[in-house]
């Protein structure tokens, strides 16, 4: 078994999201600069569901290199931002980073998701 678990995407194809951030496929941005594209989620969870997005591919958050320090800061201030544009700052809101299978991340490009709008309800279910 490989550290980190196996990997179930072809690293030499380029993910949905870098398809989105190059405009080849389709998606509601709601923020882009030279660094970060932020778009809604096509299967949002919460009222307000965006993806937070380095424009930059990085797998998991296990590739993440000491020289993405202020990208990484970066995806944080943009999701702080988009939660107040969206009115979700002072009832609150949830920022999740998925990593590797047993983490639950389903495209292999590293992704804030950005929560709120409703009472989230537990982070994470209880196990007996």
């Amino acid at each position: 078994m490989e550290i980190g678990g196996p990997r179930a995407y072809d690293f030499r194809m380029p993910t949905l999201f870098e398809r989105i951030i190059a405009g080849e496929l389709p998606a509601t941005i709601v923020y882009r600069d030279e660094r970060v594209t932020a778009f809604r989620d096509i299967h949002p969870r919460a009222p307000v569901h965006i993806l937070i997005v380095p424009n930059k591919p990085i797998p998991t958050a296990n590739d993440i290199a000491d020289s993405d320090e202020a990208l990484i800061g970066r995806l944080f201030t943009v999701a702080r931002d988009l939660a107040r544009r969206e009115g979700i700052a002072d009832d609150g809101y949830r920022l999740i980073i998925n990593c590797n299978s047993h983490g639950g991340q389903e495209v292999y490009h590293l992704h804030v998701h950005l929560l709120g709008g409703a009472p989230l309800g537990a982070m994470v279910a209880k196990t007996s």
